[in-house]
């Protein structure tokens, strides 16, 4: 099976590329789609390329994009996760409170214990009962946030215990720069890496791709899956504890919609909804390009909800390109 990871390759042995190959990547359209607003946006505000601006969106897109990755590798292999946003907002919540009772590393190792467990329990609930991860993963996040909402009454809880964890994640290192800049790059690079170079990566391509013919490959389909959707918990936990950890409070309704949000960085970043296509670079400009819109247009003097509106604009334009793209190479 050919691997995704060639249509990364800009250059092969004594061959350079041509434009009508490169335009195949499945972050072509979203890296032209970054490059125009970054213009339109320096254009309109001199401020909007400051580095206290740049590490502004950075700190937004960190958090949304450490989500993103997770549920993309999710719908490479053929599933949803709706439940991300609700992970997100308990992980925060249990994280503040374990760490104000004990302390911020035993607290962290149990939430992301905790969203691992949870993505199993999505995974098992999907497969043995045959009903659409949508469905599955709808019912589990509107449980975990009704869940957290009758817990907490809807008060916020602050943070009070040690600075080890909130250093490790999101405390200025210099110049506005924090640690969860550094872990979403290192977590693109990483998991870029995964799926374009290793066997791991083709099971979850072949998986979404057609999991029949993955099955008759002697890949564990619901194994592969159920990684998957571990890993789809794991990342919104972990951003649920940097966000947290930003904030210094805890709230039940934080992260409502930001399911959505993943999910668009995902499909506009070159992720195909129907599985088997996609690539973690294109995951990092997507969330990069959704930062880089909510800050611009409330520099150029545009209310805050028409980020919404543009978002939908550009995630129609962007799954249109990336369904013709895909048609390209058939």
């Amino acid at each position: 099976m050919k691997e995704v990871s060639d249509n990364l390759k800009t250059e092969t042995k004594g061959q350079v590329l041509s434009f009508s190959q490169i335009r195949r990547w499945p972050e072509f359209g979203v890296i032209i789609a970054f490059i125009i607003l970054l213009t339109i946006f320096s254009i309109f505000s001199s401020k909007f390329l400051t580095l206290r601006n740049i590490t502004g969106i950075l700190t937004i897109v960190s958090e949304l994009g450490i989500m993103a990755i997770g549920i993309a590798f999710l719908m490479i292999a053929g599933e949803f996760d709706l439940s991300v946003s609700s992970v997100y907002a308990l992980s925060g919540f249990l994280f503040v409170t374990l760490a104000n009772k004990f302390n911020s590393p035993l607290a962290f190792i149990i939430t992301l214990a905790l969203a691992a467990f949870i993505g199993f329990c999505n995974g098992i609930i999907t497969l043995r009962s045959r009903i659409p991860s949508f469905i599955a993963t709808l019912g589990m996040m509107l449980f975990l946030r009704g869940t957290l909402l009758a817990v907490t009454g809807g008060e916020s809880v602050s943070y009070k215990a040690d600075a080890i964890m909130p250093s490790l994640l999101t405390r200025y290192i210099g110049y506005g720069f924090r640690p969860s800049h550094i872990w979403f790059l290192a977590l693109t690079l990483i998991f870029s890496m995964v799926l374009t170079n290793t066997r791991y990566g083709n099971w979850v391509f072949a998986t979404g791709g057609n999991k029949e013919v993955a099955r008759a490959m002697g890949v564990n389909v619901n194994k592969v899956k159920i990684i998957n959707f571990m890993l789809s918990s794991l990342m919104a936990s972990l951003s649920g504890c940097i966000v947290i950890s930003r904030f210094n409070l805890a709230n039940a309704s934080f992260g409502t919609g930001m399911e959505l949000e993943a999910i668009a960085s995902a499909v506009i970043g070159g992720t195909f909804l129907t599985g088997g296509y996609g690539t973690i670079i294109g995951v990092f400009f997507g969330a990069f390009l959704m930062g880089m819109m909510r800050t611009g247009l409330v520099m150029m003097g545009a209310p805050a909800y028409w980020y919404q509106a543009f978002v939908g604009a550009i995630l129609i334009i962007a799954a249109t390109i990336n369904l013709k793209l895909r048609r390209l190479e058939m």
